[in-house]
């Protein structure tokens, strides 16, 4: 008998609701969900594939632990039992702060909420990030900052409402398709689309405007619209007065970013650049949509902050059909965040530093917590290769592919004394850790998502998980118990109510009310309906606060005359794991390519198909060429899902001061023929 269960998708942050087929235990099939509000009965292509991966002979089944020099297999309680043991003594030997927990954005809220406790009140450590610090750590901190919340402001369906829409750091027709069905649609009905990316993206040239800046330009051109808008008199002055603050200052700043001057830092024509302001600033409705071409630099955050002014400015938030709408690259990107999967904020972004904060934490977990926060994701790779880092848990992510420096992780990784990795599939992280815990994916285990529009979702069970393989709700609750730290959990629902309890914002949420289109946080109050739209009569700091933001310095360098930037394809997700072992994705995209500007071939003496060696100043790889005019002369672009031509190997770690993101979108590159 076929069954058909209802469920969350695994891939980007759209949040799109399907059915898994499943018959005699077996998952079939995928379709999707004609009610959800996000995907209204459609799903891009991988969504339509959601579940391929799951039956697949790769998975892990079994628990692994090194012995030898080689992985063998163990019991649970043999590899639990080392793991909280190494666990202890490289706390009692070097201190807590020699550990440190990464947990998954594509685990559930659950998972991530009992590894944060897990570092937290078992480890005693803030040591606690995840792939969030790679992809939107600059959205929690400037949005935080400029409005109060990190969260997308509006619904995806709020685009349709729209009379312009700006879009910008993101390929979103093969990074989020649903979203931009919602934009495309939205064109149709009359909005204005523009679209600022160096790359000519099918998004970009489905836009009405398009804007082309050099890499790593961002505050200028958007600083640039804000003073063509403040000069043609497009500002919202009464929301100005009546509910931010910062304005002058910010006023004084862009005067500078004349459409000449910008024109001259980011290559964008000045008559293209006065087109998009009086767009966006005479549009009765305006939003603005990014992802991590915007936040992945060395000023993503400033870039954010940027993009924060000017929907303050045209008074842009509150109501349908404006907003801004940072677009999560995981499914659950949000709410791992929101979890405090994070290492200065414990779950709803209360402040680690914060003593009543802590006191309340203290109460609820019932010991001592550590008060300074803790260190970032790079910031672990970096500790662990200086020693000072020694013991690690990663759940579900592939730092050897996915972080930068990919040797400087493989360094790092290597001299760990302890590291268990928690996972459905071998990965080249794995491979390095002592102990592998086989965990269920996602089709596997109850619990709930939280997508980028803030919505908290149902993950339902559709199939067993392989051999021993377990949900890992049930592997962090044993590890807590085997530190000392009472977790009596009988399902995943109970920990939801112990989430609800300590998080204000999640106050409201339960199992029962979800439904089929979940709940948007904040929902304080078992009574509250959730909020879609947030700020709409204020802000949770008072006022929205401007910043005057200012261009960085971009320094070049001869030896590397070429900018690389990154992303994803349409046909892949992250790191490959899920989608290089789902036989239809892989066959549209079965291999890397770097995508080089014909002009800039002919100079290298390149053509398509030709093995090049592309170097940076961090390594080099061999990876075949690609001529495209969608890369600009000057720029070439490398997907970063194939571990046989990693782009991280390429990419450095100079951070974000701020959110500490790696600034993977812009790194300069030379590239020679292959011998």
């Amino acid at each position: 008998m076929l069954e058909k269960i209802a469920t969350i998708c695994v891939y980007c942050g759209c949040g799109c609701g399907l059915f898994l087929h499943v018959e005699d235990g077996r998952i079939v099939g995928a379709s999707p969900s004609p009610a959800h509000p996000v995907s209204r009965g459609r799903l891009c292509v991988k969504g339509w594939l959601a579940a391929d991966f799951v039956h697949h002979p790769d998975r892990l089944k079994t628990p692994l632990v090194r012995k030898g020099g080689r992985m063998v297999r163990g019991s649970w309680d043999e590899v639990l039992s080392l793991t909280a043991r190494r666990f202890k003594e490289i706390r009692e030997e070097s201190g807590p702060d020699a550990l440190a927990v990464l947990t998954s954005a594509k685990g559930t809220n659950e998972e991530n909420y009992l590894l944060a406790k897990l570092a937290r009140a078992a480890l005693k450590t803030n040591n606690v990030d995840h792939v969030a610090r790679l992809c939107h750590a600059p959205s929690v901190a400037g949005l935080g900052f400029a409005l109060g919340s990190g969260g997308m402001t509006n619904p995806i369906r709020s685009l349709l409402s729209s009379g312009a829409i700006l879009v910008t750091g993101s390929n979103t027709t093969e990074q989020h398709p649903l979203v931009a069905a919602h934009i495309l649609e939205a064109q149709s009905r009359g909005a204005t689309l523009i679209v600022v990316d160096p790359r000519r993206t099918q998004m970009a040239q489905l836009a009405d405007i398009h804007l082309a800046p050099r890499l790593g330009t961002d505050v200028s051109w958007t600083n640039g619209i804000l003073n063509l808008i403040i000069d043609l008199g497009l500002v919202d002055e009464d929301f100005i007065i009546k509910r931010t603050e910062g304005f002058s200052a910010l006023k004084d700043l862009v005067v500078q970013y004349t459409p000449v001057e910008v024109e001259r830092i980011t290559g964008i024509p000045s008559g293209d650049l006065e087109k998009a302001a009086v767009a966006f600033g005479e549009a009765d409705r305006a939003a603005v949509v990014y992802a991590m071409g915007t936040t992945q630099h060395s000023c993503g955050t400033d870039n954010v902050l940027a993009l924060a002014n000017l929907v303050l400015a045209t008074g842009n938030v509150g109501r349908d059909g404006t907003g801004i709408y940072p677009l999560r690259g995981h499914q659950n990107v949000q709410g791992a965040c929101d979890m405090g999967a994070l290492p200065s904020v414990y779950p709803g972004y209360q402040k680690v530093e914060d003593p009543a904060a802590r006191e309340r934490m203290e109460a609820a977990w019932g010991t001592d917590l550590p008060a300074e926060p803790g260190l970032t994701a790079v910031e672990m790779m970096e500790a662990a290769e200086e020693g000072r880092l020694k013991g690690v848990y990663i759940s579900g992510e592939n730092p050897m592919i996915s972080y930068p420096d990919r040797d400087q992780v493989m360094r790092a990784l290597s001299s760990l004394e302890f590291l268990a990795v928690a996972d459905i599939f071998p990965t080249e992280t794995t491979a390095l850790a002592d102990v592998v815990l086989p965990v269920a994916s996602f089709a596997e285990k109850d619990g709930t998502f939280t997508s980028t529009e803030r919505r908290v979702q149902r993950v339902r069970r559709a199939a067993s998980p392989p051999g021993e393989a377990r949900p890992e709700v049930e592997v962090a609750a044993d590890l807590l118990r085997r530190l000392g730290v009472d977790a009596d959990y009988a399902s995943p629902e109970e920990v939801m109510a112990e989430i609800s309890s300590v998080t204000p914002s999640y106050g409201g949420i339960s199992y029962q009310r979800l439904g089929i289109s979940g709940l948007s946080w904040p929902c304080p109050s078992r009574d509250h309906p959730g909020t879609e739209i947030l700020h709409q009569g204020s802000f949770p700091i008072g006022r929205g606060r401007f910043s005057a933001v200012e261009q960085q310095e971009l320094a070049e360098d001869l030896d590397y005359p070429l900018l690389l930037t990154t992303g994803r394809s349409l046909f892949h997700f992250h790191t490959g794991t899920m989608t290089r072992r789902t036989h239809l994705l892989d066959r549209e995209r079965p291999k890397a390519a770097v995508d080089i500007n014909p002009a800039d071939a002919a100079a290298l003496g390149v053509r398509s198909g030709t093995m090049v060696v592309v170097e940076s100043a961090t390594g080099s790889l061999e990876i075949e060429a690609r001529l495209t005019e969608e890369v600009p002369v000057g720029t070439v672009y490398i997907p970063f899902h194939f571990a046989e031509a990693p782009a991280n190997q390429l990419t450095a770690r100079t951070l974000d001061p701020t959110s500490k993101i790696p600034g993977l979108k812009r790194t300069p590159v030379r590239i020679r023929r292959a011998e």
